[in-house]
């Protein structure tokens, strides 16, 4: 099993052609991710041979859709024309939007997310300012390494992209059923609360793990949501226990006022709900571990 992506997703890319978007095209077909096409306007109607796989580029995401039946596009946009990118992608109405792009200005991010769910959030936004997400040995939309871990009984979902990678690698003998990055900018898509209740849902999940990092509530709202309907175990890391008070530490959403958002009060808050908290991520695989007796 596997939350939001399968190997049967059809996956497109906007961005394609631009050097992230060729080099990440690469390397998560080398994943055994099914990438039906990219999109350009620019350069619709032409093709890009990744060592011997001819991908199409279409003029729109709505052009993909219809000709590839396209589910899930990937988007390495710039951040000025990261909006617009997204907007399409919801007018197509595609079940899923994976929001690579670094650095898109806040009010953007606000107006695709309102813009969703004016739409009745027909469209599923992760990130932006995420590595995406992966289902080993299925599919991988995004630029997480796909060889880092196997298919396996946990579920993780993280704010940080390399703390992402650490976890997958810390716990890659037990292996993972799927990996979110749902990106630490102040205004993302899908949240913590969002993959949690995913993964309570997924049969082939056993245990999930739940990375966060100082600034804001999202944490504080993840440890209400477990207490009242997770019924799995979880463990649980947040990074930023030394960043000094009211400095923005790397991502956007990352800046502690006070006593708000900062990583002991949400390492309080999650083993309040009964979620065990390492202080460090090593220590957080060995809990894990030791729970699925491993």
């Amino acid at each position: 099993m596997a939350i939001f992506l399968t190997k049967d997703s059809k996956v497109i890319v906007q961005g394609m052609t631009g050097a992230t978007g060729m080099k990440h095209t690469k390397l998560m077909l080398a994943d055994g991710t099914n990438i039906v096409g990219g999109v350009n306007p620019r350069k619709a109607g032409t093709s890009v041979d990744f060592d011997g796989t001819e991908v199409p580029v279409f003029g729109s995401v709505a052009e993909a859709m219809e000709k590839t039946g396209a589910d899930v596009s990937v988007l390495f946009v710039p951040p000025a024309f990261a909006k617009a990118a997204v907007v399409e992608a919801i007018d197509a109405g595609i079940p899923l939007a994976v929001v690579i792009t670094e650095g898109i200005a806040v009010h953007d991010s606000a107006a695709f997310w309102a813009y969703a769910g004016s739409k009745g959030n027909k469209t599923r936004i992760i990130g932006p300012n995420c590595p995406g997400l992966i289902t080993p040995g299925q599919s991988n939309a995004g630029i997480i390494p796909g060889d880092i871990t196997k298919p396996g009984r946990i579920g993780l979902v993280s704010k940080s992209g390399t703390l992402t990678y650490q976890m997958m690698y810390e716990l890659r003998d037990i292996g993972f059923s799927s990996a979110v990055g749902i990106g630490g900018d102040p205004v993302i898509g899908t949240t913590h609360i969002d993959a949690l209740a995913a993964f309570e849902a997924d049969p082939e999940t056993d245990l999930i793990v739940m990375i966060g990092e100082i600034g804001g509530d999202a944490e504080e709202r993840a440890a209400d949501y477990i207490a009242k309907n997770v019924t799995k175990p979880v463990v649980g890391y947040v990074a930023g226990f030394t960043a000094p008070e009211g400095k923005t530490m790397g991502h956007a959403g990352a800046i502690v006022s006070g006593s708000s958002g900062t990583a002991a009060a949400k390492k309080e808050a999650l083993e309040a709900a009964g979620v065990k908290v390492g202080k460090t991520p090593t220590e957080t695989a060995k809990l894990a571990r030791e729970i699925l007796g491993g």
